[in-house]
């Protein structure tokens, strides 16, 4: 096949979705609210109720919020599947969907995170949902043009943004998964589970 016969835009958005079919969704289906929750280090960050949390900053519109502080701690806090979830929730696709495909405005702040698993999940799907409607819709021509002063470099082309957009998912859910296997392996078989 010719490259300029190649559906780039579709190969772009099937690289996440074979990860999403084959390796992710049916490893996030059944995240319960213990593993959604769960700490196996102390004073990891996480999504808190607002009445419980002892961060230095706390963003959240809701009841929920996320812990934060800046500058970032030194070595860099663990952080829980729902502190986990809700940045890639926020930070890599609702942000996005918002500068890019006309979703509504959002920002950590503003966000009202999930107090349970099964509703973080909703709000991942949707996001992903409102991302890879958005990204099908650019077309390949789409995929040339410049992401603009939204993003941190504003010069390069949308298709840059796809893939970093990728990669995060791929790590991030990827990183989720991995602490269900901890969880599973540790937390779920010991009275030592700490939220």
């Amino acid at each position: 096949m010719d490259a300029d016969e190649l559906d780039w835009n579709r190969t772009l958005r099937e690289q996440w979705e074979f990860h999403w079919n084959h390796q992710l969704r049916a490893r996030l289906e059944s995240l319960t609210d213990d593993e959604y929750f769960w700490s196996p280090v102390p004073d990891a960050w996480t999504v808190r109720p607002r009445d419980g949390s002892t961060s230095p900053v706390r963003h959240g519109a809701g009841d929920f919020t996320v812990d934060y502080t800046f500058p970032e701690p030194v070595p860099a806090a663990f952080t829980t599947i729902a502190w986990r979830l809700a940045h890639v929730i926020v930070g890599v696709l609702a942000t996005r969907n918002a500068a890019h495909f006309g979703a509504p405005e959002v920002s950590y702040e503003t966000w009202e995170y999930a107090g349970d698993a099964a509703t973080a999940l909703d709000q991942l799907r949707t996001q992903l949902d409102i991302w890879l409607a958005g990204v099908a819709g650019l077309g390949d021509a789409g995929l040339r043009v410049p992401v603009g002063e939204k993003e941190p470099y504003p010069e390069a082309p949308m298709a840059d943004l796809v893939l970093h957009i990728n990669r995060e998912l791929i790590h991030h859910l990827s990183e989720v998964c991995l602490l269900r296997d901890l969880y599973a392996h540790t937390a779920s078989t010991t009275n030592g589970a700490t939220r």
